[in-house]
This record gives C-alpha cells, sequence and structure tokens, in this order.
C-alpha cells in the first residue's frame, strides 16, 4: 500500500555487499538514486511486475509507487523489495549482489 507521508529531502541508500553509500532524492525509487549514482542494479520493466530487480532491504523503510509490487506478503515479511517502484522513508540498506558501477574501464554506457 502507498505510503503517504512526506519523504524527506534526501536519504542515504547502501548497496551491500558493495559498501557503496549514495544520497537518494525524494521523489526517485531506489532504482533511480542508483543510476544516478553511476551504479547498475538489475532491472527490466521497471513498473514492478517483472521482479527482476528483487533484492533484500537489510535496514530501513521503503513506500512503494504502485499499490501491489509483484511480491507476496511473505516476501515482504522476509525483507525482499523492489527498487523499481520502492521510494525511500528513512535511510535504506539493500543487499544486491549483482550491482556494479558504470563507466569504468570497458564499461563506457549503461547497459540495455
Amino acid at each position: 500500500m502507498p505510503d503517504d507521508r512526506p519523504a524527506a529531502a534526501t536519504h542515504r541508500l547502501r548497496i551491500e555487499p558493495a559498501g557503496w553509500e549514495l544520497s537518494a532524492p525524494a521523489g526517485l525509487t531506489l532504482l533511480q538514486a542508483a543510476r544516478a549514482a553511476g551504479i547498475h542494479l538489475p532491472r527490466s520493466c521497471q513498473n514492478g511486475s517483472c521482479r527482476a530487480c528483487r533484492c533484500r532491504l537489510l535496514a530501513g523503510r521503503v513506500a512503494y509507487r504502485v499499490e501491489w509490487p509483484g511480491l507476496s506478503p511473505e516476501e515482504r515479511a522476509s525483507g525482499e523489495v523492489l527498487p523499481c517502484v520502492a521510494e525511500p522513508r528513512s535511510d535504506v540498506t539493500l543487499d544486491v549482489p549483482g550491482a556494479h558501477r558504470v563507466g569504468g574501464p570497458g564499461q563506457e554506457a549503461w547497459p540495455d
């Protein structure tokens, strides 16, 4: 269910196991914040239905842009999250083993 409480101007997003920390401005999803910082998270549809971006929320709170993201109640209760439709409501730590930086040697452009 969407969280109608106002978001703070900026929260911190930490990506594990890499240990990267970045800003997650209000109004951006976790996926958008990571991309703006040059970090590629696994993704596909970007609307919460394909589950390609699914990862584990280690700490923090999120609110979903869609009423029913593609997670079962059990998955949500166990800490699964969809960064493509989740906005931070506090500082957040995600476990995303497939995350990598973009723009380094041999990575000139964003992967499709």
